[in-house]
């Protein structure tokens, strides 16, 4: 992409290296996160209690690990419902539609309930 510059990517930036360095961290970010099929629980106190289940039958409370978790609930806060809503917004625009968007709704929707 020599001289041109995509509206809202600063210069020098790379749209296509900024994709895989935002999946490559967001990676690494669920591999020091508390594993599992998060689930809430009911209450807990005044509080929802979230519990992550494994693989194996295990159970943890999220809430327990909190240094295991606290920076992924704070990287994946609401702050990223627009984007990710206007992706999948746009994503539904083409024809065939992206894989990975349609994945992503898919599991989504599947946690959604």
């Amino acid at each position: 992409m020599t001289g041109t510059r995509r509206v809202g990517h600063p210069p020098g930036v790379d749209p296509e290296q900024l994709l895989r360095t935002a999946a490559d961290r967001l990676d690494a970010l669920a591999a020091r996160t508390t594993p599992g099929d998060w689930r809430t629980a009911g209450l807990l106190a005044t509080r929802p209690e979230v519990v992550a289940h494994s693989p194996d039958g295990s159970t943890r409370h999220v809430a327990e690990a909190r240094a295991g978790t606290a920076a992924w609930i704070a990287t994946l806060s609401p702050a990223l419902a627009a984007p990710l809503a206007g992706w999948l917004r746009a994503a539904a625009t083409h024809d065939p539609v992206d894989p990975a968007a349609e994945a992503f709704a898919r599991a989504l929707l599947a946690r959604l309930g």
